[in-house]
């Protein structure tokens, strides 16, 4: 039968019918067996025409979200994307992509988790809450990934015209962030909860938000970013590319340099001044990164609102960093049981009470110096904290003086 439909108004009359049988109220599993029988193969371009077309026929943005699961595992394996644009390796899509493979394998181990929740007991619930905490802290990095769909991609294709389905991903992101919030506020505080308690949630709130996940990356991957590639010109790209490292990367740090094949785009981007004025003086931007290179120390900057904005990075640090973390809250850079320290640290230097926290600990044989100190204004007011690391073991070890020039020798 699905020959018959061999042509896009043929395909895009079909899909709006069976979209609005499902908001009428049709079972989406007689609607899903239809679609297989007279329909093959539909291209993502005509899924977003249909949600545009629907929304300016009238129906409501909030009813096309409501139902947009439903249709979305109606859809799912039946979106062409034969014809899609190449991808290029560092491309903010190659990037989109290769954080979604980053955030499977953060689904997955939930998953295992939330399996193994059957067999909880008593005594074993306490660890499984603290790993739960844990990894959910962890996926809630794609709170980055939509920011920059958000904040960078939506605005250049409602530029298009395309204005519909960027506002219906959007509902359905703010959807994923409640469900992964009433997660971590459960295993955050989780109270006098019971193991039966525990496997109640795993079913009835941990799963809905991993499903959540898992259907915005089919979304993404089989109609938001073939269309987009469609859609926007290289320039726009490059602008979104430019723009990126202003909300961070999700569970990946990009390796690959994107470099547009228009050489005209770089020529026309704005420059900007090598040179950084300080009040006692000036760096080059490179003098800047090679002094923070060199530095036997390394450096944590937290801003005021406790986002991590920037790290050193020397050829020996201590705990490890990249690029995916910035942006990231502070809170979630660290494990469940020391998220109490951090929390009290950062309202003490908010509120004045404290300006400096030190801890040392030994590691691998070596013995680490930790300070945190809280970052203040000309006139007071808190800019955020920063965490200085260091290896101290050497200093430890020093006797006597050395007064005279004496290199060691390697």
């Amino acid at each position: 039968m699905s020959e018959y439909i061999n042509n896009s108004q043929q395909r895009k009359a079909l899909l709006k019918h069976m979209i609005l049988e499902l908001h009428g109220g049709e079972a989406p599993e007689a609607v899903q067996k239809r679609l297989k029988e007279l329909l093959a193969k539909i291209p993502y371009n005509e899924v977003v025409e249909v949600e545009q077309e629907l929304i300016q026929e009238g129906l409501p943005e909030d009813e096309i979200l409501q139902f947009c699961d439903i249709h979305t595992q109606v859809l799912d394996g039946h979106i062409d994307q034969s014809g899609a644009a190449e991808i290029p390796a560092g491309h903010p899509v190659d990037t989109f992509k290769k954080e979604n493979r980053e955030l499977e394998k953060v689904v997955s181990a939930i998953s295992e988790l939330l399996i193994d929740a059957s067999s909880l007991t008593s005594e074993s619930l306490p660890k499984y809450i603290l790993t739960l905490h844990a990894r959910y802290n962890e996926l809630m990095d794609v709170d980055k990934h939509y920011l920059r769909k958000e904040y960078l991609l939506f605005p250049f294709l409602e530029k298009h015209g395309i204005t519909g389905p960027p506002k219906v991903m959007w509902g359905k992101h703010d959807e994923i962030r409640e469900k992964m919030k009433a997660v971590i506020q459960i295993v955050s505080n989780p109270g006098n909860l019971t193991a039966d308690d525990m496997q109640t949630i795993a079913a009835m709130v941990c799963t809905p938000a991993l499903q959540g996940v898992t259907d915005m990356i089919m979304k993404e991957e089989e109609i938001l970013l073939p269309m987009s590639m469609d859609t926007l010109s290289e320039q726009e790209w490059y602008e979104i590319y430019r723009q990126t490292m202003e909300f961070g990367y999700c569970l990946y740090d990009p390796t690959i340099e994107w470099i547009p094949s228009d050489t005209t785009i770089q020529q026309t981007a704005p420059l900007q001044s090598n040179l950084l004025q300080l009040s006692t003086g000036s760096f080059s931007v490179d003098e800047l990164e090679a002094i923070f290179k060199l530095l036997p120390i390394d450096i944590t900057f937290v801003d005021k609102n406790d986002k991590v904005k920037f790290f050193s990075l020397g050829p020996d640090r201590i705990f490890a960093r990249n690029r995916a973390i910035l942006g990231r809250d502070v809170r979630m850079c660290h494990p469940p049981s020391s998220v109490h320290v951090v929390e009290t640290i950062l309202e003490d230097f908010k509120n004045g009470k404290e300006q400096c926290a030190a801890f040392w600990i030994q590691m691998q044989g070596k013995f680490i110096h930790i300070e945190y100190y809280a970052v203040r204004g000309k006139d007071g007011e808190y800019l955020g904290t920063i965490e200085f690391t260091q290896d101290i073991s050497k200093l430890r070890a020093l006797e006597g003086e050395q007064r005279l020039l004496s290199y060691a020798k390697k």
